[in-house]
């Protein structure tokens, strides 16, 4: 399966600044010389030794991820602001206009920030299209019809002035652990977070099995080898789990729902989790913040001694193959 970032930034959008490209720049400037710039082979070594924080960024947008399985289904988590590029993008792909399309939308629960995308999202105006809209909540088509009704935004969400896409509406029962999708079997667990919210993982017939917690605060109970928690959490080749915040942060913000880089890395130690993509960045942290943090999580891990345990910053743009 092919797993891309859309959306990774947490709480609202933070697109980058002015100040901070000026700072980019002036990082850059103090770092070059003369004999950097003289062909183009020295250009490109200059330019790859630079620090990440300095040559890219993470980026702004709010959580949306997909997940295109190895049998073509395209699954998309969250609706923040980042499914508005997907959907640009969906529309470039060589085989958009040759066929109509079903889209897999899954939510993890209605914040803003999980949701504020939709309205953006080219393909739910194609009427040749098809959207499936998955959630544990029943009011889950409410709670999006809400966000699009007068004097929020200019067109409904539904009727004949709304989305030309066909929507439909799929209630999980909290006695349907399994969702199949063609090849894939999707689970879900609920995480701790203001209001509830739901972990996903998503598993492949090969074996490969990917899962994503955004919006969750860990606690003493997930690390329970409790059979609820081994069905969900064990053989997980990669776990996008929310890092939101420092461990000062987290410290002062103890019940807000979100969870620091330390506690998940002791998390999918104790899971035995191959790979963490640390996700839902705090908005107030810029590139190089997060990468100091990262480096953090790193020397964590190396005094830990989880040695087999492979961490990276979720990443806007960012495509990983399982």
């Amino acid at each position: 399966m092919r797993i891309h970032f859309w959306g990774v930034r947490g709480s609202i959008s933070a697109p980058i600044t002015p100040l901070q490209i000026q700072s980019k720049i002036a990082a850059v400037v103090q770092r070059i010389s003369e004999k950097d710039i003289k062909t183009q082979k020295t250009r490109e070594q200059f330019i790859a030794q630079l620090p990440e924080w300095i040559y890219g960024t993470v980026g702004g947008n709010t959580t949306c991820v997909e997940i295109e399985t190895n049998d073509g289904e395209t699954l998309i988590f969250d609706a923040g602001t980042g499914i508005r590029e997907l959907g640009i993008d969906l529309t470039r792909r060589p085989d958009y206009r040759k066929k109509k399309h079903t889209y897999h939308l899954f939510f993890t629960h209605f914040h803003w920030d999980h949701i504020q995308g939709l309205p953006f999202f080219i393909p739910a105006f194609d009427p040749r299209n098809t959207i499936i809209v998955y959630s544990t909540r029943k009011k889950a088509k409410e709670f999006l019809e809400e966000q699009m009704k007068y004097p929020y935004f200019p067109i409904s969400m539904l009727g004949e002035d709304g989305f030309a896409a066909k929507f439909e509406f799929r209630y999980i029962k909290p006695d349907e652990p399994i969702i199949s999708i063609g090849d894939v079997d999707i689970g879900w667990h609920r995480v701790r977070h203001p209001g509830g919210c739901n972990a996903y993982s998503i598993t492949e017939k090969n074996g490969k099995k990917v899962i994503f917690s955004t919006d969750t605060e860990l606690r003493e109970q997930d690390f329970e080898k409790n059979e609820g928690n081994k069905l969900f959490y064990n053989n997980t080749d990669l776990m996008i789990i929310d890092s939101q915040y420092t461990v000062p942060d987290s410290i002062e913000k103890q019940g807000w729902g979100h969870s620091t880089f330390s506690i998940v890395i002791d998390f999918a130690a104790s899971w035995g989790i191959k790979q963490v993509a640390l996700f839902h960045h705090e908005p107030t942290y810029d590139d190089k913040k997060l990468f100091s943090i990262l480096r953090s999580a790193d020397l964590y891990r190396q005094h830990t001694q989880v040695n087999e345990l492979r961490v990276f910053l979720a990443q806007e743009g960012r495509d990983i193959i399982l």
